[in-house]
């Protein structure tokens, strides 16, 4: 019945458009190995013809549809042709088949009719295949330009409602189907019919991606069950993970790591594996049933897993004995008969799949000659003199695909032989050499030796590396080169051969000439990365000879290349190599380099060797450099040695227990030498160096002390711990400096502390040995030698009094009231008994007064504190004044406090105290002191309060206080101004000279005269012509007339040592000579000749402005 609608169909409908395909495509499909066959059933044969609108198209059998457009058969479409097949006997003889009803629809052009019978049929699982070809191609809906004639007898041409256009399906359609869309008038009916398609378009192109994972699942598993057999015949050898695989373990481990909340490991590991998406298990590819997760994998890693692919689906039906046996019988005929047609269509599609399975192992088997001919190639080079023999494969009837098709590759294999495969030209092989000639290839010079010989490993890398570098170096500019130090380095440390890495070290630290701070940091950081990779030995062996190859080059920056490698390499070389043969080279460079910058290198790697250096032995070497270091011109290398080699060689001497035993005390007997040895001239630079040292020791000295306290045991770290206060410590020269640094941490400091001030307060210091030689033997020693120095010396008394500000700094407020203060005031006992008034050598006059009012009790600044200070300063300005002592003492305090104007207001309280005093000595001293105090000193202060108390002064009776203020007076004229104080002070100056009952006042006037010598250059021009000069002229008249000649001598030597400051300054001629010409006639009256002889030197200094006496004639004319 089939067979007959057929063929009514297919003679009752001749189709205009029934356009065969031409014989080249039936030639190339009949040599694709794609046969159509037609049904037995089908009257009419005719050619195989593309347009799914030709009656032989329509006639095909459904299960026929291998087109050219497929590149492998669809399973699904053979499995429901089965089933149609099946569903055509179970229901009724003479039914229709689906198929024929699908080819008359499209043969009619009822396309949506057809498209809702081909989605119908989707809905109820039974594909069609020849409407899912049909609307698979997107070529049988393009417009076309002409009408059918079927078309233009129905009216529907044109003018007609599908106007060129897809024609639609005649039928008459109801309320329900109806798509009122398409009939509106707004245009848009052939874009919606188009993104209708492209959907469908879509969703068939997705359907067939899946065939292909399909057909590819199944090779990729017949792959993995030939691995697992081999796997279990030979459990000893595993093969690498495949791709494949390694997918399916990737997406297994992020289900486990998501399901266990490990979200940022699966990140991660999401991010690492970017390729994948581990959200869709079909991502894995090859449509592979998804395993167990990995916890039931390893549940039952003892048990074989059921496969899913055991497993099938089981229906139940009705029993065959409920139905009848006629009916079983014709049903089984019909049954059979689609079956037999249905298996051989399945072996026609079975052999073009064996042809073209055949076809891609000829294609691999290619490849496979191609890479071993390559390998064999890249291995061997042209050094074997034999030819190689490989199978040649010839191309047959297509065999391989259009990018192979005549393809002939020649490998090289000796200078005069080559190896020709995918062989399609008959050549020989001297003709094949003669033509290959004419490649212009050089392999005689060095580079294309290297060029033709390519490294297939890593130790052939290397060696090329080696051969090359040298050559590649000199030819990259200078400023380039240090992008070759990780080339460099990497071959030095993987090569094998030890002479070439000697080679390649030595073009390292010659690669720049003269390298910079950058470049030799790039070069460090290398050599650092090369000694932790290749180790010790090979660092003694191999870096060590090139810094001692450049320890004396004439430049300097390779000399601060040698110096800073031997610290940064100072971890990585052995101990024995490290305390003898580094440290030699560097105590070398630093007793012979002449630059500051190469020295200071050298005193910092030093520290770095003191950091990991081991043998006691060496302690004695490295105090001489320490020495040796503070000792250098430079400011470089001296706070290089305060900020890193001392506290680097405390720790050192830390540990070996050195420290208040050897160390200290060491430095302490070379201050005592040299202030023995500088009674008469003490050398302050010694002085200073051995000094710094010390004060450069405090921090170590303390940590000793906190951490070897009784209390030690009991610090507790669990808690709040305060912090340290900002002030607490004095700021550190540097981290290695800094007590956090040193005891391990801020937190650890803290509780330490807080112990430590308990235990000075409250337990005292029983038992703690290393705080009771500070008390018991340090601080005696030091308040010894501070009593030995000069006192005059400001240098020795300002770096003293510095040292026991950062010591009591140091170890705190409770420590110095309760430590230090009393041992000074057990000293300086505040009596006129302690001073002795003939010699002047009593306590109160030697140095230890300034350095106990500056270096102690200035250490915190709270009122208590403030109240002492001014009450030791008063003491001992009274105890001074009236023992007649000198005053040097009391001078050195207020010269060192008055150089920070924090203390101005102290100063100017102490001195008032002094202003009223009872004692015409007190305020006469207090007079004195003014001067001191007055440099640096803001004007309004001197004006509110100088300037008054100056005046107060004299006020008073006592002539010698009035004059005791003219130096302070003098100060004022020369550091202020202001107009109004310096007009104040002219008329106090003023009337000092005027007033007659100062005309006799032999004192005040040496004071004066003094006072404007020391003061007239730097005061006001106008002040100096008006006021200085005159009364200079003044004096020297008078002095003509006194009648005492030791007085006059005393004016007139003034009068020339005034002269003598204020030649250099710009006087006019007539000032000039009135001036000086009183100063020689009174220095003629009193014979001075030698005077005279000065005072015409100062005349040349002048500018020749009056002509220069030349002997005492003319002087006496002049």
């Amino acid at each position: 019945a089939t067979a007959m609608a057929r063929g009514k169909m297919a003679a009752g409908n001749v189709n205009p458009f029934n356009l065969s395909d031409s014989e080249d495509e039936a030639d190339q499909r009949a040599e694709d190995g794609v046969h159509i066959e037609k049904s037995p059933s089908v009257g009419t044969q005719g050619p195989s013809s593309n347009n799914p609108f030709s009656p032989q198209a329509d006639a095909e059998p459904p299960a026929l549809l291998v087109s050219s457009t497929r590149t492998s058969p669809s399973v699904e479409g053979i499995s429901v042709s089965v089933a149609a097949a099946a569903m055509t006997v179970a229901l009724a003889e003479t039914r229709v088949s689906v198929d024929v009803i699908a080819a008359q629809l499209i043969r009619d052009h009822y396309i949506l009719t057809a498209l809702e019978f081909h989605t119908e049929l989707l809905e109820s699982g039974r594909e069609l295949p020849r409407l899912r070809d049909y609307f698979s191609n997107p070529g049988n809906f393009e417009r076309q330009t002409g009408t059918p004639p079927a078309c233009k007898e129905q009216g529907l041409g044109p003018g007609g409602p599908l106007r060129g256009g897809v024609d639609r399906a005649g039928s008459i359609s109801t309320l329900d189907s109806l798509d009122f869309a398409r009939y509106s008038d707004d245009g848009n009916r052939e874009s919606d019919e188009r993104v209708a398609v492209l959907e469908f378009e879509l969703r068939k192109a997705k359907e067939t991606i899946q065939a292909l994972r399909t057909n590819l699942t199944q090779a990729a598993e017949s792959d993995t069950q030939e691995r697992n057999k081999n796997y279990s015949s030979h459990p000893e050898t595993q093969e690498p993970i495949r791709p494949l695989e390694k997918r399916a373990l990737n997406f297994l481990v992020n289900e486990y790591l998501l399901k266990n909340e490990y979200k940022l490991s699966a990140i991660t590991f999401s991010d690492e594996n970017d390729d994948q998406d581990f959200e869709l298990w079909d991502d894995v590819g090859l449509n592979i049933p998804k395993p167990p997760d990995l916890l039931q994998i390893y549940r039952n890693c003892g048990s074989a897993l059921p496969s899913p692919r055991n497993t099938v689906d089981v229906a139940v039906g009705v029993e065959s004995g409920e139905l009848t046996g006629n009916y079983i019988t014709q049903k089984s005929d019909l049954l059979q008969q689609e079956l037999e047609y249905q298996i051989s269509l399945l072996n026609e599609e079975k052999q073009s799949l064996a042809d073209y399975i055949k076809k891609l192992q000829r294609c691999v088997c290619v490849c496979v000659c191609v890479r071993v001919c390559l390998c064999a190639y890249v291995g061997r080079g042209w050094s074997n003199g034999s030819t190689l023999h490989y199978p040649v494969v010839h191309n047959k009837q297509s065999d391989c695909p259009s990018i192979l098709t005549g393809m002939s590759i020649l490998i090289p294999v000796h200078s005069h032989i080559f190896l020709s495969f995918l062989v399609h030209r008959k050549l020989s092989p001297a003709f094949q050499q003669a033509l290959l000639s004419f490649c212009k290839m050089s392999a005689d010079s060095r580079l294309g030796a290297e060029v033709s010989r390519i490294a297939d490993n890593e130790e052939s890398v290397m060696l090329m590396l080696g051969r090359c570098l040298p050559h590649i170096v000199p030819n990259v500019l200078l400023a380039k080169r240090e992008e070759l130090i990780p080339l460099i380095l990497c071959t030095a440390c993987l090569h094998p051969e030890p002479k070439e890495r000697d080679q390649l070290l030595h073009i390292l630290f010659n690669l720049i000439k003269r390298p910079d701070d950058e470049q030799r940091q790039m070069i460090l950081t290398g050599c650092v990365a090369f000694a932790r990779h290749v180790g010790p030995t090979r660092v003694e062996a191999e870096l060590l000879p090139q810094c001692w190859e450049q320890i004396n080059h004439k430049y300097p920056e390779r000399r601060l290349l040698v110096a800073e490698a031997c610290g940064a390499l100072a971890p990585y070389l052995p101990k024995e190599i490290r305390s003898s043969l580094v440290l030699s080279m560097l105590q070398q460079m630093l007793a012979e380099d002449k630059a500051d910058m190469v020295r200071e290198a050298v005193v910092k790697s030093l520290a770095i060797i003191m950091g990991y250096i081991d043998d006691p032995d060496k302690y004695s070497q490295g105090f001489e450099l320490m020495l040796l270091s503070l000792g250098d011109p430079s400011e470089r290398v001296v706070s290089a040695i305060h900020q890193v080699f001392i506290p680097a060689f405390a720790a050192w001497t830390t540990e070996l227990g050195n420290l208040q035993t050897t160390l200290i005390p060491s430095l302490l007997a070379r201050i005592e030498k040299l202030l023995k040895q500088g009674e008469h001239g003490l050398d302050e630079h010694k002085l200073h160096m051995f000094l710094s040292a010390l004060q450069s020791l405090i921090p170590p000295l303390f940590s000793v002390v906190i951490q070897n306290a009784p209390f030690t045991h009991r610090v507790n770290l669990q808690g709040d711990i305060p912090p340290i206060e900002v002030t607490r410590f004095p700021r550190p020269a540097s981290p290695l400096q800094d007590i956090a640094t040193i005891v391990g941490s801020r937190e650890t400091l803290s509780a330490l502390l807080i112990l430590y001030d308990y235990q000075l307060e409250h337990e005292g210091t029983t038992g703690w040995d290393s705080l009771l030689w500070v008390v018991n033997q340090l601080l005696p020693q030091l308040i010894d030698i501070v009593g030995r120095i000069n006192v005059a010396s400001t240098t020795c008394v300002h770096e003293f009094s510095r040292f026991f500000w950062r010591l009591c700094r140091t170890f705190g407020k409770i420590f110095t009231n309760t430590k230090v203060k009393p041992q000074f005031q057990e000293i300086l006992r505040l009596s006129e008994e302690n001073v002795d008034a003939l010699t002047g050598n009593g306590i109160l006059t030697k140095a230890t007064v300034p350095i106990y009012a500056t270096g102690v009790l200035t250490c915190y600044n709270q009122d208590e504190d403030r109240k002492l200070l001014v009450g030791f300063l008063e003491d001992v300005m009274t105890t001074l004044s009236l023992s007649h002592a000198p005053l040097d003492s009391l001078k050195a305090s207020f010269v060192e406090l008055g150089a920070n104007p924090v203390y101005h207001e102290l100063l100017l309280t102490v001195l008032w105290y002094g202003v009223v005093h009872t004692s015409a000595l007190v305020r006469c001293t207090a007079a004195r002191m003014f001067e001191l105090i007055l440099r640096g000193m803001s004007e309004a202060l001197i004006d509110r309060r100088v300037a008054p108390a100056l005046i107060t002064l004299c006020s008073g009776p006592e002539f010698s206080v009035r004059i005791s203020t003219i130096p302070a007076f003098g100060t004022i004229m020369e550091t202020v101004t202001q107009k109004e104080l310096l007009e104040r002070v002219k008329m106090q100056l003023a009337s000092f000279l005027e007033d007659p009952q100062y005309q006799d006042q032999h004192s005040l006037h040496m004071e004066i005269i003094r006072t404007f010598g020391r003061v007239g250059p730097n005061a006001e021009p106008r002040f100096r012509d008006e006021f200085v000069l005159p009364h200079l002229h003044k004096l020297a008249l008078g002095n003509n007339v006194q009648a005492t000649e030791s007085k006059r001598i005393d004016i007139a030597t003034q009068l020339f040592e005034a002269y003598s400051a204020l030649s250099c300054c710009c006087i006019l001629h007539p000032t000039l000579t009135c001036v000086f010409l009183g100063v020689f006639v009174s220095v003629l009256a009193v014979g001075v000749v030698s005077a005279g002889r000065q005072l015409g030197l100062a005349f040349q200094q002048s500018d020749g402005l009056v002509p220069r006496p030349d002997t005492p004639i003319q002087l006496a004319r002049w």
